[in-house]
């Protein structure tokens, strides 16, 4: 068996390698930046924002703040803008060719001022990071809303998408591991120094390195797939109430109103805890020559999580591996309340297999809450199109990425205040005081109690919030199978007939009285079928039991419907 066999049996795929793994390949060499950039923005950004460059907790999270206050605006225009596109490229694909450059100067811009910094001025300093950051944000909105709207397009079935979602996973890392290994030989793997201004240029020729392999995966996306074009599509009138119909409408959905709940609270839990991870392991347990080690240990854990949820998936449905395995994020949250402070002797080695252990718990838990949201998201595009009649994946699409990177860095601000209205001291004061004294700077109680809030108990709160609303999400693959064959065959023959076993589970889950959906509109018809007979468009079923989605109309073909 060869190694495209051996990859299509994994993923249980059928079908040609060229016409089956190929496309998911080339979609998701885009996750090489979603995952790379995020991962190393989310490990050393704020670090080198306190350590190297000597901007006060609070006023590094508010670069962030004020970069997502940019993203609240950029994400829902670019939604509207890529739903509305006219190109023969399609609605969504061309975007990538053009954020790819404005990707790779803003991420170099990111760990570099070009000698601002230098001159003491840390207003400036803040004000350059902040516009820098804003940069970067609108390159990530480029490019990842239309990329994250192509996938509904590129995977309409139920479980394709999983798969699609399962191969992205993996690009994540491939994005994650070069990135993180590349970083951290330069800083030290094993015995990894503490940061201090001395470090300006190799975060600099870091930036540069990783800027240009996150392009080029972009780019690969888009000179490898391929979409629909959109030069003749017909769209709604705009004018100036349009963007607040739209996105007013969207949270008519039920399933979305569930899956932003979810997202939301996981988002702000691990927003939370990625941001204050750094201080945890420098400032309390003193082990910040561990700090590359522990990462990598949890990378390790993170990936193999990834069978196990994608078989769980395969087998029981899109939560199920959320609900099993997140208890073990909260068990690795909770490490964070009781890992000792700094210390000697065998309180350093415990200090020491607490934090290992932490590191294997959290990420292997948090990555069943994140497989489930990324699995469920473009399901709520075709519940959309069951109330709307329209595919608006772009609108969609906008929360789906608003929520990762608007939260998370809400949360960045957050986590700075906190630390710095509790005391905690970051930067040149505790590297020259170390250097002069040879000792560990001593933090205040208050200082610590205020890093074991953000990385711990706060989290610990927002993560049991997800999943309790996780627990309450329920829509199955027949319930899918079932939405997307009445779409089809409206859309085909102008109407359908449900059961009202069918009409209860598209109240159910859409949370939209039948009558007030498109679904529910105008289906008092029959039609005239190849031999002449006259029938009622019902959904039907295989000898499985499943659903047929019937295949769409040439774009020349007319059916006869008779309106009753």
């Amino acid at each position: 068996m060869n190694l495209g066999e051996r990859v299509k049996k994994a993923i249980g795929v059928e079908g040609s390698f060229k016409e089956t793994i190929l496309p998911m390949i080339y979609y998701s060499c885009t996750n090489i930046f979603a995952g790379g950039a995020g991962y190393i923005i989310g490990l050393y950004f704020l670090p080198f924002l306190t350590e190297v460059e000597n901007i006060d907790t609070n006023l590094a999270g508010l670069v962030v703040m004020f970069a997502t206050v940019w993203d609240a605006v950029t994400d829902p225009a670019m939604g509207i803008i890529t739903d509305r596109t006219h190109s023969r490229l399609g609605k969504h694909r061309k975007y990538l060719a053009l954020g790819a450059p404005v990707l790779a100067a803003s991420f170099i811009m990111l760990w570099c001022s070009f000698g601002i910094s230098a001159k003491g001025n840390p207003t400036l300093t803040m004000l350059y990071y902040t516009l820098v950051y804003m940069l970067y944000k609108t390159a990530y909105t480029i490019i990842m809303v239309p990329h994250t709207a192509m996938l509904p397009e590129m995977a309409p079935d139920y479980s394709l998408r999983t798969q699609y979602v399962s191969v992205g996973y993996l690009f994540n890392s491939a994005g994650m591991v070069p990135s993180f290994l590349f970083v951290a030989c330069i800083f030290g793997f094993v015995n990894m120094k503490n940061f201090s201004s001395d470090d300006r240029g190799r975060f600099m020729w870091s930036g540069v390195v990783l800027a240009l392999f996150y392009a080029a995966g972009v780019l690969i996306t888009f000179f490898k797939t391929k979409e629909k074009s959109s030069e003749h599509n017909e769209y709604p009138h705009f004018d100036k109430s349009y963007v607040f119909r739209e996105y007013a409408q969207v949270f008519r959905n039920r399933s979305f109103r569930q899956y932003f709940v979810i997202s939301l609270f996981y988002t702000m839990s691990t927003g939370f805890y990625n941001n204050t991870k750094y201080y945890l392991i420098r400032y309390v347990a003193n082990k910040s020559s561990l700090y590359n080690l522990l990462t990598s240990v949890a990378g390790v854990a993170e990936a193999s999580a990834f069978p196990f949820n994608y078989a769980l998936t395969m087998k029981y449905g899109k939560k199920r591996c959320g609900t099993i395995v997140t208890p073990l994020m909260i068990a690795g949250l909770a490490i964070g309340l009781f890992v000792p402070e700094t210390g000697g002797g065998a309180k350093s080695l415990i200090t020491a297999v607490l934090l290992f252990l932490s590191m294997v718990l959290y990420p292997f838990g948090f990555s069943g809450i994140g497989f489930v949201t990324n699995n469920i998201f473009p399901d709520i595009t075709d519940v959309d199109e069951l109330i709307t009649g329209r595919r608006r994946e772009g609108v969609i699409s906008t929360f789906s990425t608003l929520i990762k990177k608007s939260v998370s860095g809400v949360m960045s601000a957050f986590v700075g205040f906190i630390l710095k209205g509790f005391g905690l001291v970051t930067g040149d004061a505790v590297a020259e005081y170390e250097k002069l004294n040879n000792t560990v700077y001593p933090q205040s109680a208050a200082g610590i109690l205020g890093v074991r809030l953000c990385v711990a108990a706060i989290p610990l709160v927002l993560t049991a919030i997800s999943l309790i609303c996780l627990r309450r999400f329920n829509m199955t693959k027949n319930d899918h199978d079932m939405i997307r064959a009445a779409i089809a065959t409206k859309k085909k023959y102008g109407s359908v007939k449900l059961t009202k076993e069918q009409i209860t589970i598209c109240e159910q889950i859409s949370g939209q009285k039948f009558c007030d959906m498109w679904i529910g509109q105008n289906n008092e018809s029959t039609f005239t079928d190849e031999n002449g007979e006259k029938k009622e468009p019902v959904l039907e079923k295989d000898e499985n039991g499943e659903y047929i989605i019937p295949d769409a109309p040439e774009e020349n073909e007319t059916k006869e419907v008779n309106v009753k």
